[in-house]
């Protein structure tokens, strides 16, 4: 039995795979941020199932199961890095009698010297090229919306570098803040994210944070309104930032889980729509190309 797996910081998205890499089953588990028990433990059982019905022969993980606090600690390989380079940087290791590869993780530095780190999503971009090989002709940037959403460049294959946003960290942050603690309940989101990124367009997010609360006390808007209402800020102040940076190019490709990747469509809101690319699907091909042989 050969087994591919993203351990992100939220979740643990596992596929049973044969020979050609095509999915047989998928099982889920909690993210590295939500262990309660060693990473270790947390996959064995997570792959119970799987575990009682055949021997594990392979198993091939990318994310944050090479992190420091995951299942190894596997290595960055450092931008610019193509597909081939990313491969050859794996960790190979044994984990309970199978063969275990670990991705590694990427590396940048920006123009001023300061850091910046990936696990998992070059994964999905290397995925993407591969399912979409036209999209490694040339210069395009790449969004992975997500709790750490990257914005990364690519040119002809290779990550030459990204930029992380904090976007969805600090959404799921804000859900138990003051912000929405005086809400009247549920009521209609209408206009929330528009508004939003209305808002964002006009100065940075610090200042645009409380009218979510103050908008529900003096304007009858409802927790819906103001949870679009803060999901159009901060998407919109992401954007807006990348835009600063000089990030988005003029061919962009979102990676991610469909109605996510449709938020910053409408942000993005560019004369061509981006591609949208499956985000299951992407890691699934990324995996692939972990797992293949030089």
């Amino acid at each position: 039995m050969r087994v591919f797996g993203d351990w992100g910081t939220t979740r643990l998205r596992l596929w049973r795979v044969e020979g050609t890499g095509a999915p047989l089953d998928r099982l889920t588990g909690p993210g590295i941020g939500q262990l309660r028990a060693t990473p270790d433990e947390a996959l064995r059982e997570a792959l119970a199932p799987w575990l009682a019905a055949g021997r594990l022969e392979r198993i091939t993980l990318c994310g944050m199961a090479g992190a420091r606090n995951g299942l190894r600690e596997a290595p960055y390989a450092d931008c610019p890095a193509a597909a081939r380079q990313w491969r050859r940087a794996a960790l190979a290791a044994e984990w309970h009698g199978a063969a275990l590869r670990l991705g590694a993780g990427l590396a940048c530095r920006d123009a001023q010297g300061r850091p910046d780190v990936m696990r998992g999503e070059e994964a999905q971009i290397y995925g993407a090229l591969r399912l979409r090989p036209e999209l490694g002709a040339g210069a395009r940037t790449f969004v992975l919306p997500g709790t750490h959403s990257k914005w990364a460049t690519v040119r002809d294959g290779a990550i030459t570098g990204f930029r992380t946003f904090l976007t969805g960290e600090l959404y799921a942050l804000l859900q138990g803040s003051s912000l929405l603690a005086a809400r009247a309940e549920g009521g209609d989101a209408g206009g929330g994210f528009a508004a939003g990124l209305e808002r964002a367009g006009q100065g940075g997010p610090v200042g645009a944070l409380f009218e979510a609360r103050s908008r529900q006390l003096r304007d009858g808007c409802g927790d819906a309104w103001a949870r679009e209402f803060l999901s159009g800020l901060l998407i919109g102040s992401e954007l807006a930032e990348a835009r600063q940076a000089g990030l988005p190019g003029l061919d962009i490709t979102l990676i991610g889980d469909a109605a996510l990747t449709a938020r910053y469509a409408r942000a993005i809101d560019a004369p061509a729509a981006p591609l949208r690319l499956d985000g299951d699907a992407c890691v699934l091909a990324g995996l692939g190309e972990l797992d293949a042989d030089d």
